[in-house]
């Protein structure tokens, strides 16, 4: 069985252009009712997805919608489960640590105008409001250029084009579960006077590429826990990758600046093994920023979506 990119959501292609982060809480006031509400919802999202491509088919919309370790056994409990779907407890470094925080589920919706992206969230809510919570809400924007909030060009080491799709998508090391893919969202802010206040050629150096032309520093020229070492997972001498996408974020009238990452891959523990070796070796990146929140999730397929709609992994009566 052969990974279908056809069949997947939306998540290994870029970031986009005005983006919508949003995290809920399933209420667990009835669960025969959440099962049914999810299932209406799992099946309304598509509908709602297709329509927005007929009215505005110059948006490029994208969406992925994940169901989280804890939520996936609440609601599924005599189910199968992905197997690397876990809650994320967080990672603890020497200097800095990752928090986990509370996350049912997870929507992720981007497109060439706000407009549409309000649209698709405000049709959502219909199918959410009455048996989930909002934790939280964040909007992001493309920066010029494509640039991480913090100056330098973002996504130069992601895979590209049909690479992406063996990087980000389930194959049939699981076969149920294939063209799903595994999420992780982390939203940090930034103390950008501190980092602004850095000489050019010392965030090069924290960083570990040229910050104007993203060409790499040679390995003599970077920190030794510059980012793009202390980020990359190594394990058995080989590198592994995941589809990231760092969106920008800011309340620039209270100083409030920052990045909400998010990361899609065929196995989850390619991103632990990231988060841990940057928090292991105190990431140079991490003295300028916090993370503020941490959770996992599976994005099914839209086949396993249908699935889910028509109740066939609800507990049977």
């Amino acid at each position: 069985m052969s990974i279908n990119p056809a069949d997947a959501q939306d998540v290994y292609r870029d970031a986009g252009d005005n983006i919508m982060f949003t995290t809920y809480l399933i209420n667990r006031d009835d669960l025969s009712g959440d099962r049914e509400a999810l299932a209406e919802f799992a099946d309304r999202l598509a509908a709602i997805e297709r329509s927005m491509a007929i009215r505005y088919p110059d948006a490029d919309l994208k969406v992925a919608f994940g169901i989280g370790a804890t939520a996936w056994r609440l609601l599924f409990p005599t189910a199968n489960r992905p197997k690397e779907l876990v809650d994320f407890t967080g990672v603890t470094g020497p200097k800095y640590s990752a928090p986990a925080t509370p996350a049912d589920l997870f929507l992720h919706v981007r497109a060439k105008t706000m407009a549409v992206v309000y649209e698709v969230l405000d049709q959502a809510r219909e199918f959410l409001r009455d048996w989930t919570t909002v934790v939280d809400e964040t909007p992001g924007f493309r920066y010029f250029e494509g640039r991480a909030i913090i100056g330098f060009i973002d996504g130069t080491e992601n895979p590209a084009g049909q690479d992406a799709t063996q990087y980000a998508l389930i194959g049939d090391e699981d076969p149920e579960f294939i063209n799903g893919s595994y999420a992780f969202a982390q939203k940090y802010t930034h103390n950008m006077d501190a980092w602004n206040g850095l000489h050019t050629e010392d965030q090069e150096k924290a960083i570990g590429r040229h910050k104007f032309s993203d060409r790499e520093l040679d390995d003599d020229e970077k920190l030794p826990n510059a980012h793009n070492i202390a980020s990359q997972d190594n394990d058995g001498d080989i590198e592994h990758k995941i589809v990231r996408m760092n969106v920008p974020y800011a309340e620039p009238g209270k100083g409030i600046v920052g990045t909400y990452f998010i990361g899609y891959a065929r196995h989850f523990t390619v991103t632990q093994r990231m988060l841990t070796n940057m928090f292991s070796q105190s990431d140079r990146l991490l003295d300028f920023s916090t993370p503020i929140t941490g959770a996992a999730f599976f994005i099914p397929s839209r086949r396993l979506l249908e699935k889910i709609a028509d109740g066939a992994y609800f507990p049977q009566d």
